[in-house]
């Protein structure tokens, strides 16, 4: 049963950067594709970028295209979401999850991930 646990988040001012990790365990994730959510309070969880499982084809939600990066590591078995230029829209609990999808694409919708963890949360504010 594969297990996903985020870390990497906390508080932070407007403008800088925080790296938020992903770690598998009771399974190998060179399978999964492998997501990034976000929900923030009163708002609907949000897919916000996703890493294929061949060629680490990438795709980001308009909201963080240009500031975040999604990057894995198969031999460490992590997941990485590089977040820069941070802004209080940003503020939320942040998620990995995963599907198994041996192929060179990957989705933002929720409803595919079979796999999630606990959330970690990011606070952007002054």
């Amino acid at each position: 049963q594969l297990q996903l646990v985020e870390s990497g988040g906390g508080l932070v001012q407007p403008g800088r950067s925080l790296r938020l990790t992903c770690a598998a365990s009771g399974s190998t994730l060179h399978y999964y594709a492998i997501g990034w959510f976000r929900q923030a309070p009163g708002k609907e969880r949000e897919g916000i970028s996703c890493i294929s499982s061949i060629g680490g084809s990438t795709n980001y939600a308009d909201s963080v295209k240009g500031r975040f990066t999604i990057d894995r590591d198969n031999a460490k078995n992590t997941v990485y979401l590089q977040m820069n230029s941070l802004k209080p829209e940003d503020t939320a609990v942040y998620y990995c999850a995963a599907y198994r999808r041996w192929d060179a694409t990957c989705l933002t919708v929720s409803g595919v991930y079979d796999y999630w963890g606990q959330g970690t949360q990011v606070t952007v504010s002054s």
